[in-house]
């Protein structure tokens, strides 16, 4: 039993650590952010909002794609 509980911790540590990195949070938490500040408003469409996230990205010189 203690195996089994210990697998499965290990196994959410994993897929958090794993979602931070790949960016897949960061829609989460958005919507938890919207909800809680502005009830009423609508909340984007995961599309939407990471291709506002890509194009923030894409504007910014810092992080702008590049080749080299």
């Amino acid at each position: 039993m203690r195996h089994a509980a210990r697998l499965r911790a290990l196994a959410a540590r994993v897929r958090w650590f794993w979602r931070e990195a790949t960016g897949e949070a960061a829609y989460d938490r958005y919507v938890a952010h919207a909800r809680r500040n502005e009830p009423g408003a609508a909340v984007l469409s995961r599309r939407e909002f990471e291709r506002r996230r890509t194009d923030a990205r894409e504007a910014d010189p810092r992080e702008g794609f590049r080749c080299c």
